[in-house]
């Protein structure tokens, strides 16, 4: 149910006498769960909608006809609790965290509204037929699904949860019922890759363009995983092997079906797909066309720069730069900054790729970077004679809203522990860089 806080003078709320405290129980008789149901109904022109007094506790079921997509003009309590995972996922992340960290990283969530909302990736495993049917009822499209694989035996296997089976009738429904899904398999060598991903990918292409893709991604693997299920790290050997499988596979679907996550093409050696084999990067929060769309922008950022000054751009006082990286994006950002420096006169830039020794050097990605690992390397960095007049540090080192990084320091804190405050953020890829180093 929806708890009313705020009814706007002038409003369809205000006509039908609502108060504040008043509470919206249902919709066309269909339980309102949560905020989704009031979004849907405002955007047909009439239904019937239950609301209960904050008096009296009487339920009384009004008819309510409106101009599509005219809202009712009330504010709701937030409503905080999210549906929580029942799995014990063999590859789960999570579990392999370190103690002491702040209690929002132990949240596992799979809750089909953030996936609709946020595009977090659920599994489905903690969904009734209500809640199914919910879904296509109020078309919660597209929904990002944790597939794996679509042999029900060994999705049990991965997920350890004796529901999880039942993927491949829930596919089958949200597909049918008008749903798009954006699915991923994360790949555990020996288990659910080789023929196993070319019997789920084969599976899922039937429901193309409902399925519009099947993100393959590696397992992260900490240095916190002592008795959990033994899984193997990916070399270059198997990162080539799955790029064929998937160039095979995608040959024989005529389209750009399976994504490949972006550390299978750092592992193997070999050139990013162009940005065009992504389409809209649907799938980039999963590490998937990341690097690709950078060197789309920076390129065009670059372009921009010397077409707005003439064909050659320089500063007015020669800096030199120091980008934060992971492993992984080394390479790469370093031909990027050479191509900067070239188009930017008066620029020298060095890119610092930090070991991760938080969660182990097998987490290469710079997203997974913490704010102790970027100190102690800039300050070897700094020890064995580096110089620097600004620090660039990606902002998904640190939460979105928030400069705090994965260990708990903040931002503040790390300017205070190096002694040095020229440290900007890049929250804007391939553009904001671009934008920082010019300026």
């Amino acid at each position: 149910m929806l708890k009313i806080t705020k009814v706007k003078r002038n409003s369809i709320a205000k006509e039908l006498g609502l108060e504040v405290g008043d509470e919206i129980v249902a919709f066309d008789n269909h339980p309102c769960e949560d905020e989704l149901d009031y979004l849907y109904y405002c955007e047909t022109d009439s239904f019937s909608m239950t609301v209960r007094d904050k008096r009296s506790g009487e339920e009384t079921t009004v008819e309510i006809e409106k101009d599509e997509g005219e809202t009712l003009g009330v504010e709701f309590e937030k409503n905080t609790a999210i549906r929580t995972c029942h799995n014990r996922c063999v590859f789960c992340f999570v579990d392999q965290m370190p103690k002491g960290m702040r209690e929002s990283l132990y949240v596992k969530d799979d809750d089909y509204s953030m996936s609709f909302s946020c595009g977090n990736f659920v599994t489905l495993t903690n969904l009734s037929d209500e809640g199914l049917e919910r879904i296509i009822r109020l078309q919660l499209s597209p929904l990002y699904v944790s597939v794996h694989t679509m042999n029900p035996e060994l999705r049990v296997k991965l997920l350890r949860n004796r529901h999880a089976g039942k993927i491949v009738e829930q596919i089958d429904k949200l597909a049918k019922g008008g749903i798009k899904l954006h699915c991923q398999a994360v790949l555990v060598p020996n288990e659910n890759d080789g023929e196993e991903l070319c019997y789920t990918a084969r599976q899922l292409f039937q429901y193309y363009p409902a399925v519009q893709d099947l993100a393959c991604v590696p397992t992260g693997i900490t240095k916190y995983r002592e008795g959990l299920y033994p899984i193997l790290d990916v070399d270059g050997e198997y990162s080539k092997k799955l790029l064929d499988t998937v160039d095979k596979l995608n040959a024989e679907f005529g389209v750009p079906f399976l994504l490949p996550a972006d550390e299978y093409f750092v592992k193997a050696g070999r050139e990013f797909k162009p940005a065009a084999f992504y389409g809209d990067f649907e799938q980039i929060e999963n590490g998937i066309g990341m690097t690709s769309k950078f060197l789309l922008e920076t390129n065009a950022a670059l372009e921009g720069l010397t077409r707005n000054n003439g064909g050659r751009y320089a500063l007015k006082k020669e800096k030199r730069s120091l980008l934060i990286s992971g492993v992984s994006a080394e390479t790469v950002n370093k031909r990027v900054l050479k191509e900067c420096e070239k188009t930017i006169a008066g620029l020298t830039a060095s890119v610092l790729a930090v070991k991760n020794r938080f969660f182990g050097e097998t987490v290469t990605c710079t997203g997974l970077l913490t704010g102790q690992d970027i100190l102690a390397a800039v300050r070897e960095y700094k020890a064995q004679g580096g110089r620097f007049d600004e620090i660039v540090l990606p902002g998904n080192t640190m939460k979105e809203f928030e400069d705090v990084f994965l260990c708990g320091m903040t931002l503040d804190g790390l300017k205070k522990e190096l002694g040095f405050e020229n440290i900007r953020i890049n929250r804007e890829g391939g553009y904001g860089l671009v934008e920082i180093l010019s300026t």
